[in-house]
């Protein structure tokens, strides 16, 4: 296991003073491993849960050739370019059995949605567009050609093919493709457990009454929720006053309990307060200062075996630091091999002043203009301990670290946050 300051090495350039946000995702990806642990779960307890080993297809999907719709089935090699074909049904062929007839030249089968295609028809006229009288029915010139309608075997997945990639996580369309494979249980990495505390003597607990100069704290709540979302295990230690004695058993504890531990509050230099102390005294930590904004304090690194992240003590500081850096992380322990969250490209509605030399999230919403492109303006007042522009955003519009200001215009990328928070 490499210590930070071996880590900070291989960083060319490393300033942990003035540290890009390209820097700080280089730096966590050499910091945090894979939790090693594994085991298998159900499938109605596999959402969201990482693959540890890929999965395998036992069977073909579809196991056989099959219709496409209700219709009739033939041998499409009987189509004429300009002529109808005129054929005779001789039966019904049902979904979940197979045809025991036989179906020969100048015949056809009627056929339901799933059915099995019979050895020699390969071809499906769509009832709607079947002329029938009687016994007989009569494909209409170029409605069909030879293959239409028909799903073959294997079209999804052949047996013995990698169906899902090791570190996948697990989508609910994921699960019905392993349901598929008649499999009732997939191996994924355990749970990762994550504790988490607020510091400070100016925050409340709910249900504590008011006192002057002191706020409620929301960013346990809003850690819960980033961490509940992301499918880990929490373990919730409240709030930590400013005392040694009390930090340590809380750092302690976490250490003992959890993969990693998330705190807010408590990592600017100067602080008056024993957080930065006591992180140092029981850790290999390092304390940042990103070129960001919001969220330029930060500390990071290990006590004991758990990953330690100090976040800001501001509510919107700590999401968007959660967002762009310690999920990711997270993710990369959980065993996940896509921890990176995609950009979108969206034109803003209105003139963005930016100061290049720093990354900068602003809280933005995107919406789908008449024109059927993506829009994107400002929502509120963007101080980083205004939570409610959070809430009415759907997304952080990420100005890059060597970028300028933004004309009305221009396009911009955005970290949308649908499925996150």
């Amino acid at each position: 296991m490499k210590t930070l300051a071996q880590i900070a090495a291989e960083l060319q350039g490393y300033d942990p003073q003035a540290l890009t946000c390209n820097d700080v995702g280089r730096f966590l990806a050499r910091l945090v491993e894979p939790v090693a642990q594994a085991e298998e779960v159900g499938i109605f307890d596999a959402l969201g849960r990482v693959l540890a080993h890929e999965v395998i297809s036992p069977v073909s999907v579809p196991p056989h050739d099959n219709s496409a719709m209700d219709g009739y089935a033939f041998d499409g090699a009987q189509l004429a370019a300009h002529a109808p074909l005129v054929l005779t049904v001789t039966g019904t062929a049902l979904a979940g059995k197979a045809w025991q007839g036989s179906v020969g030249p100048g015949e056809c089968l009627k056929i339901m949605t799933g059915a099995i295609l019979p050895h020699g028809l390969d071809t499906v006229l769509p009832q709607e567009l079947a002329q029938v009288d009687g016994s007989r029915i009569t494909v209409p010139p170029g409605r069909v050609v030879a293959g239409d309608n028909r799903r073959l075997r294997g079209e999804d997945l052949m047996q013995g093919q990698a169906a899902l990639r090791k570190g996948e996580r697990l989508t609910p369309a994921a699960l019905g493709l392993v349901a598929s494979f008649g499999i009732k249980t997939v191996p994924v990495h355990r749970r990762l457990r994550v504790a988490y505390f607020s510091t400070g003597d100016e925050i409340l607990s709910l249900g504590e009454a008011p006192r002057e100069g002191a706020v409620y704290d929301s960013n346990r709540y809003t850690v819960f929720g980033l961490l509940t979302r992301l499918g880990c295990e929490v373990i919730d230690l409240g709030v930590v006053r400013d005392e040694p004695a009390l930090l340590e058993a809380a750092f302690t504890q976490a250490a003992q309990q959890a993969d990693a531990i998330i705190t807010s509050g408590g990592v600017s230099v100067g602080e008056a307060d024993y957080t930065r102390a006591m992180m140092k005294k029981l850790g290999d930590v390092a304390f940042w200062r990103i070129a960001m904004r919001p969220g330029r304090p930060m500390a990071v690194g290990r006590i004991g075996s758990s990953v330690l992240f100090g976040l800001p003590g501001n509510p919107v500081a700590v999401m968007v630091t959660f967002l762009a850096f310690v999920r990711p992380a997270l993710l990369r322990m959980m065993g996940c091999t896509d921890t990176e969250p995609p950009l979108l490209k969206a034109r803003s509605t209105e003139a963005i002043r930016k100061k290049s030399g720093r990354t900068e999230y602003q809280r933005g919403m995107v919406e789908t203009a008449t024109d059927g492109t993506l829009r994107v303006r400002i929502t509120g007042n963007q101080g980083s301990g205004v939570l409610s522009s959070m809430v009415q955003a759907n997304g952080l519009i990420v100005l890059h670290h060597a970028q300028g200001n933004v004309a009305a215009g221009d396009a911009v990328d955005v970290m949308m946050f649908d499925g996150v928070i």
